[in-house]
C-alpha cells in the first residue's frame, strides 16, 4: 500500500484477545517493512519483543511493594477468579456487580497511565496510533497523530437503535427487554461515565458520546464475521471497516495428540473457556464431568489453574494450546464466546456450543444461536444430558456442518489481517479514510 517505512504504535487491552488481535495485524505490518511498537501493559514484557516488535510498556496501577513476576494479563485473570460467582446472575444484574466494576478498573488504569502514554508518544513518534480497547486514553487522541480504533469485542459495542444493547445477550426481537436493559445501564453507569467524560475533557480530548467510554477514530476496524454481523440492522459510516477474522499464521508446531484423537474413530471436540473463563475451576470441572462418558474425544485448553482439576480418560489438554492449529482438526467447539474464539471457530468453519460468562460473551452466544451456527447454553444451569445432547445434535446435523464449512472457506478467502493492515496504512497517508 505504501513503500515508505512508517511507525505504528499499538495499545491493546491487556487481555489475550485484544493483544493477540493486535499481534496479528502488527505482524502483517512488520512483513511490509514497517516499525511496530506496542504500548502494552507491563505483564507482556518480553513476549512481544520475541515476536519482532518493539515494547514501550505501561503500568496501569502502582507497582506492588514486593516485585512479583506476572503472567501476561495476570490482573484480569486474578480479577475474574475473584468475581466469577457473579457470573451466575442475569445480564441485567451483572451490570452493577460485574460490568460496572470492570469499567471502574479500566477508568482507574486510564487515569494512572495517562502521563506514561504521553512520554511514550514523545519517544516513539508514531505516524499512526492504534488502540484496541473499550475505553479512551486521551493521550492517544490528543497527540496530533492519526488515530485508529479497533473493536475486537462484539460490535454491539458500537450502539444503534436497531440492535440489542451491548452486554445484554438479548434476542434480536426482544425490544421490551432492550429498553429495560438500557434503562438499567443508565442507572448503574451514568455517574461513572459523567466523571470519566469530565476527566477526558480536562486532558484536552473531545467530549465522549452519551454513555460511551471511547471515541471513534479517523478510521475504525472491527473484527467480526459478516455471517454474524449487525450491519443490516445498524449500518455504519464509511469510516468503519469490517474484517471477518484476524487469524495469523504461527510457527508453533501442532502438539502431539493421542493417536485416537487423529485417526477419525471418534468426533473431536475442542473445549476452551479462554484464559479468563478457565479460572472458574468449578465450571471447568462441571463441563469435564458432563463430557467424560460422551462418545467423543475432547481437547481441553486448561488455562492458568490447570493444576487444580483433572481431565477424563477421553480428554487431552494443557495450560496453553495453539488454538489456531487445533481448531482445524475439531468437529465442534465448546467456548465461552469470547470474540477471538468465536471468530476463529467460524474462520475454520466449526459449529459452536457457547457457554457465556460475562461482558460481550452473551452477545456472541446469542448471535451464534439465533443465526443458526450453534447453540447457547447456560453455563451454570445446563444438565449433563443437555450438554451431551447439544454436542450430539450439532455433530449429527450434516447440513449445518456443510453450511458452516462454506462460511469458513469464504472467511479465509477474505484476508482479514491484510485488510486491517491496509486500512491502517491508508491512515498513515491521509488522516481520514
Amino acid at each position: 500500500m505504501t513503500e515508505e517505512r512508517r511507525t505504528f504504535l499499538f495499545m491493546p487491552e491487556s487481555a489475550y484477545g485484544p493483544t493477540n488481535n493486535c499481534i496479528g495485524i502488527g505482524d502483517e505490518l512488520l512483513r511490509r517493512g514497517h516499525r511496530v511498537v506496542f504500548a502494552a501493559e507491563r505483564s507482556w514484557e518480553g513476549k512481544l519483543v520475541a515476536l519482532g516488535f518493539e515494547e514501550d510498556l505501561v503500568d496501569l496501577a502502582p507497582a506492588p511493594e514486593e516485585e512479583v513476576e506476572q503472567d501476561a494479563g495476570q490482573f484480569w485473570k486474578d480479577y475474574i477468579k475473584e468475581i466469577s460467582p457473579e457470573f451466575r446472575k442475569t445480564t441485567a444484574e451483572q451490570l452493577e456487580t460485574v460490568v460496572l466494576p470492570i469499567w471502574e478498573a479500566l477508568v482507574d488504569g486510564a487515569k494512572f497511565c495517562e502521563p506514561q502514554l504521553k512520554a511514550i508518544i514523545d519517544r516513539v513518534q508514531p505516524d499512526v496510533i492504534i488502540e484496541d480497547n473499550v475505553l479512551t486514553f486521551p493521550a492517544l487522541e490528543t497527540a496530533g497523530r492519526p488515530f485508529v480504533r479497533i473493536v475486537s469485542c462484539n460490535p454491539l459495542e458500537v450502539p444503534g437503535e436497531g440492535i440489542a444493547p451491548a452486554f445484554s445477550g438479548l434476542a434480536d426481537d426482544d425490544r421490551a427487554g432492550w429498553s429495560e436493559f438500557r434503562a438499567e445501564y443508565d442507572r448503574t453507569h451514568r455517574a461513572l461515565w459523567q466523571s470519566f467524560d469530565a476527566w477526558v475533557q480536562e486532558q484536552g480530548a473531545a467530549p465522549l458520546p452519551d454513555l460511551e467510554f471511547i471515541h471513534n477514530g479517523d478510521a475504525n476496524v472491527y473484527v467480526f464475521p459478516e455471517a454474524l454481523d449487525y450491519d443490516a440492522e445498524r449500518p455504519l459510516p464509511e469510516s468503519w471497516h469490517r474484517v471477518d477474522s484476524s487469524v495469523r499464521e504461527t510457527e508453533t508446531e501442532l502438539p502431539e495428540l493421542p493417536a485416537s484423537f487423529t485417526d477419525g474413530s471418534r468426533p473431536l471436540v475442542y473445549f476452551s473457556l479462554g484464559s479468563l473463563g478457565s479460572a472458574d475451576v468449578g465450571l471447568m470441572r462441571r463441563v469435564i464431568a458432563a463430557l467424560a462418558d460422551a462418545p467423543v474425544n475432547v481437547i481441553v485448553s486448561k488455562g492458568p489453574l490447570h493444576d487444580e482439576f483433572e481431565l477424563a480418560d477421553n480428554m487431552w489438554g494443557a495450560e496453553f494450546l495453539p488454538q489456531t492449529k487445533l481448531l482445524p482438526l475439531a468437529d465442534l467447539v465448546i467456548t465461552h464466546g469470547g470474540n477471538n474464539t468465536t471468530t476463529e471457530a467460524l474462520h475454520f468453519g466449526k459449529p459452536m456450543i457457547v457457554l457465556p460468562l460475562f461482558w460481550d460473551q452473551y452477545d456472541n452466544a446469542q448471535r451464534v444461536h439465533e443465526r443458526g451456527f450453534g447453540l447457547r447454553l447456560d453455563p451454570y444451569r445446563f444438565t449433563p444430558e443437555e450438554l451431551t445432547g447439544a454436542v450430539q445434535a450439532l455433530l449429527d446435523d450434516t447440513a449445518l456442518r456443510e453450511r458452516i464449512a462454506a462460511v469458513g472457506a469464504d472467511i479465509r478467502s477474505r484476508r482479514g489481517l491484510a485488510n486491517a493492515a491496509d486500512v491502517i496504512e491508508r491512515v498513515a497517508v491521509s488522516e481520514h479514510v
